[in-house]
Order: structure tokens, then C-alpha cells, then sequence
């Protein structure tokens, strides 16, 4: 369901995109593989002049424009798990629709460094965007996939135990420097769907990169 503009929320504060990069707050989390969406939104800021000096809700937040979109930029202090808490409170605010809404996420499921874009469907097991379908109601908003790959399987009964660790562990040396590369080109993908549209960043992005 679209929301429409609030009397409350004067024409200088209306926000057309919210993005929201996913992770874990705190230094002793800073260079986890699942905290590659916070890395991600700080280049982000950084590139659009953008400076993360107000807490709204339950987020640290950044205002600024993309191609003269106004936009705002997310980093939920709740933890992954109830990441969903600070995306609908931060919605509600600036009266946006689940289209409105960009999410940069680590995903297990790609090689590290690969990028997909989509909109809509599963949470595929992130915990992170689960909670946001769950405290939205919808699947539809944008997804930046960034891969970070899965571990090598230990035993069938550590399984899970070995995906929680891996994802809360830094990237090794090798890792880093694919990440920082891939990082930036997230970032860059960002600012595509702003300014092309979903469609043309898809193309753009998707392209020639397999799963």
C-alpha cells in the first residue's frame, strides 16, 4: 500500500528513496562479512557528501540527493535480527511504500564480490531482510545482493554453526580486496536504481555475472 504525504512532513524533508544497509552496530562488528550493507552505505555517503549526524528511530541516518532525488540513507542500530524495527519506523515517517525502499544485504548464496538486484521474493534465510518482510507486510522493495559466498562444510551437524560464525568473521586478506572492489560497484548500483530506474540498473548490474 502506497502511503501518501503527512501534513507533518514539510515539502524540505520529503524523502523519495530510503536505503538502508544491513548490519550489526558496534566496532567489534565493523569488518564482518555481514556487515558488508553498512560498508556499502558509507561509501554511499561518502560519494553523495552525505553524513550519518542524526539517530532517527531506531537508526543512524543520512540525508542527501542521488541525480536530485532526495533520499535517505540507513543504518539500523537494532541488529540484524530486528532490522525490520528501524526500516518501518523510518517508512512511517517519511510516508514511502515498500517500492520506495532499497535494502543492501550479504548474501550467502552468491560468490563473494557478485552483485544481483531484484525486487521482491524470499527472505532466502537472511535473517536481516526477514524481519522487514515480517514488520512490513510485503516482499516488494528492492534488494542489492552483495555476495560474500559460504563456508566449506564441516559436518552435517554443524552446518548452522558454521554459517552464524562465518558471517560474524572478517574477511580475510584475499577476500578484502575482492570486497572492496565489489563494495564500490554495490554503491554504484545504488546509485543507478535511483537514477535509470530498477529495470536498467538490473540490466547494467545482473549482467553476465552467474549464480
Amino acid at each position: 500500500m502506497k502511503f501518501r504525504w503527512s501534513l507533518r512532513t514539510p515539502p524540505s524533508q520529503r524523502i523519495e528513496k530510503l536505503i538502508v544497509g544491513l548490519g550489526n552496530p558496534g566496532s567489534a562488528y565493523a569488518g564482518n562479512r555481514h556487515n558488508v550493507g553498512f560498508m556499502c552505505l558509507s561509501l554511499l555517503a561518502k560519494n553523495i557528501k552525505a553524513t550519518f549526524d542524526k539517530k532517527e528511530g531506531l537508526a543512524r541516518t543520512a540525508h542527501g540527493t542521488i541525480d536530485a532525488v532526495p533520499v535517505l540513507l540507513a543504518r539500523p542500530q537494532t541488529y540484524m535480527n530486528l532490522s525490520g524495527q528501524a526500516v518501518v519506523k523510518l517508512m512511517a515517517k517519511y510516508n514511502l511504500s515498500p517500492a520506495d525502499l532499497i535494502v543492501i544485504q550479504d548474501d550467502l548464496d552468491l560468490k563473494p564480490g557478485q552483485i544481483r538486484i531484484r525486487q521482491g521474493g524470499y527472505s532466502g534465510g537472511h535473517r536481516g531482510i526477514a524481519s522487514i518482510i515480517n514488520d512490513l507486510g510485503s516482499e516488494e522493495f528492492i534488494r542489492v545482493r552483495l555476495g560474500v559466498g559460504r563456508p566449506a562444510p564441516e559436518s552435517p551437524g554443524e552446518k548452522h554453526a558454521a554459517v552464524v560464525d562465518y558471517v560474524l568473521e572478517d574477511f580475510n586478506e584475499d577476500e578484502g580486496k575482492v570486497m572492496a572492489q565489489a563494495i564500490t560497484r554495490a554503491a554504484e548500483a545504488v546509485k543507478a536504481i535511483v537514477a535509470i530506474g530498477l529495470e536498467a540498473a538490473m540490466n547494467a548490474f545482473n549482467r553476465n555475472q552467474t549464480e
